[in-house]
């Protein structure tokens, strides 16, 4: 069952799941049918570098019983890696502009944020640094340039964040955001896109961290403060 549960696990998963173990814990473990990734006393910890949607039914069905923690990662500073193309020697090495916060959660979390009102689930966000190698494929990566994404490698954990409950989202809003709030608002107070600001509204409504209070025109409106 260890094998099966390494099989397709990706650099940036292993160093994860190295580096968060602690003396004690069991790794790639049997629980009720599934494999998770460490078993610490009661508590089960699943490391998801990608999309939540290919766990949810596990994670759901796992915390009906156990107490489940979710550990993701956000990367905070990303350099990129090309590997030679094709009658080229040497692999280059640049720091991306882009950076990210604690709140890049949210792309992801969309595929389940009402768990964060089960009292058996939690959810850690780990800032990091990490490396994106990538490779030219012409036939791919069209948005990149050819360039498709092979691998993620950790550099290291910057920080981190332990949400135990719906409200501990908002911790991860800027103080200035206006209450009640509309989507351009927070994409502007997190100099984020839009799409995201939206998929963080849905995720803070339907896990009952924020509720909809109104319209702005055709905006919907936001309240921090109108929680029952």
């Amino acid at each position: 069952m260890s094998a099966i549960g390494t099989l397709r696990e990706g650099p940036l998963h292993a160093a994860l799941k190295q580096q968060y173990a602690e003396p004690g814990d069991r790794l790639e473990v049997p629980v009720d049918g599934y494999v998770v990734d460490i078993l610490r006393g009661e508590l089960i910890i699943e490391i998801q570098t990608q999309s939540f949607s290919s766990i949810a039914r596990k994670l759901r069905d796992l915390v009906e019983r156990h107490r489940v923690r979710l550990v993701h990662p956000v990367a905070a500073e990303r350099w990129l890696v090309k590997l030679p193309r094709k009658g080229e020697s040497k692999l280059t090495r640049r720091r991306s502009p882009k950076r990210g916060g604690f709140e890049g959660v949210f792309e992801e979390l969309v595929s389940l944020p009402d768990l964060l009102d089960h009292e058996n689930f939690e959810l850690e966000i780990l800032a990091t640094r990490e490396e994106e190698v990538r490779r030219f494929d012409g036939r791919r990566g069209r948005s990149r340039g050819g360039w498709v994404v092979v691998e993620r490698r950790l550099i290291e954990i910057a920080d981190r964040r332990l949400i135990r409950e719906a409200r501990d989202l908002l911790e991860l809003l800027p103080s200035d955001l206006p209450d009640p709030f509309q989507t351009a608002e927070l994409a502007a107070a997190l100099s984020r896109p839009r799409w995201l600001a939206q998929k963080a509204a849905y995720c803070l409504r339907e896990s009952g961290a924020v509720t909809q209070v109104g319209k702005a025109g055709n905006a919907l409106l936001y309240s921090r403060f109108a929680t029952g």
